[in-house]
């Protein structure tokens, strides 16, 4: 069964980042998709345990009215969790951090790492985000989660990024950067071992390569966007499975079949 998808809302963002790879691609602009119909599906057919990403091609929190509604929409199944990644430009008001905090959202910082190294791709936005990172730990009580992208610079001063996050004591996802700028994977894999003998850094399962992980393309990553679904957001360059109206019992039938241990958009594009 597909337990995990991933809704890009909007498809908009307030930043241009140097290595965003929906921005090079040309597929971040906003299109017309019905949200709650796809979480109706989800509804309908998840098993005991279903994971929402609300994350894709666009800062969510531009449309904070929206992703308050339909993580309202799901507050009533238990059995479907949900979680979101900002990247801290956008400062929600207390009652709203707290909302999330209240339905156990797990809210994930784009932090790149110290501040020289974040300010250089994410258009010097170092500052406004960990303003924003402080006033949620100010609401909340804790630090959120970081996710924090992994290129050729943060190779080069790995001990200095791995410092910047251990005063924090939380949960830091490192992605692989791909796209023009990216590097290997097997780069991206040394990286991570380094990392978390000193921070606790997500695994993930089968999941997107980025993260960690075998790749979850085919079988639980599936990206809503556009009004379609692609096999993952790595894949939003290649043929749509389908409109993001599709049923799941239709999506199980596209799973594929590859050596997981490698990213699927790689393993066919190179």
């Amino acid at each position: 069964m597909v337990n995990r998808i991933c809704i890009s809302i909007n498809n908009r963002c307030n930043l241009a980042c140097k290595y965003c790879h929906f921005h090079e691609k040309g597929n971040i602009e906003a299109a017309d998709m019905d949200v709650f119909e796809i979480l109706d599906n989800v509804k309908r057919y998840a098993g005991p345990k279903f994971k929402i990403g609300f994350v894709g091609n666009g800062e969510c929190f531009l449309d904070w009215p929206l992703l308050r509604a339909y993580i309202a929409y799901i507050e009533d199944y238990t059995n479907i969790s949900a979680y979101t990644i900002t990247n801290g430009t956008i400062d929600l008001p207390e009652e709203e951090w707290r909302f999330l905090e209240d339905h156990k959202i797990n809210v994930g910082f784009s932090i790149d790492g110290y501040k020289e190294l974040h300010n250089m791709n994410r258009c010097g936005s170092f500052d406004k985000a960990m303003a924003t990172v402080e006033h949620y730990k100010e609401v909340t009580g804790h630090y959120p989660t970081f996710n924090a992208t992994v290129g050729k610079d943060s190779l080069a001063n790995s001990q200095k990024v791995i410092d910047f996050f251990k005063s924090f004591g939380t949960r830091v996802t490192f992605s692989r950067m791909i796209g023009r700028y990216g590097i290997t994977l097997q780069e991206y894999r040394d990286f991570l071992a380094k990392a978390e003998l000193e921070i606790p850094v997500r695994r993930g399962g089968q999941d997107c390569t980025m993260y960690g992980g075998q790749c979850g393309s085919g079988i639980n990553n599936y990206f809503f966007a556009n009004g379609k679904v692609y096999y993952c957001g790595n894949c939003i360059d290649l043929p749509p499975i389908g409109h993001s109206s599709i049923p799941f019992e239709e999506l199980e039938k596209t799973r594929l079949e590859f050596d997981r241990n490698y990213c699927y958009k790689e393993t066919i594009c190179g």
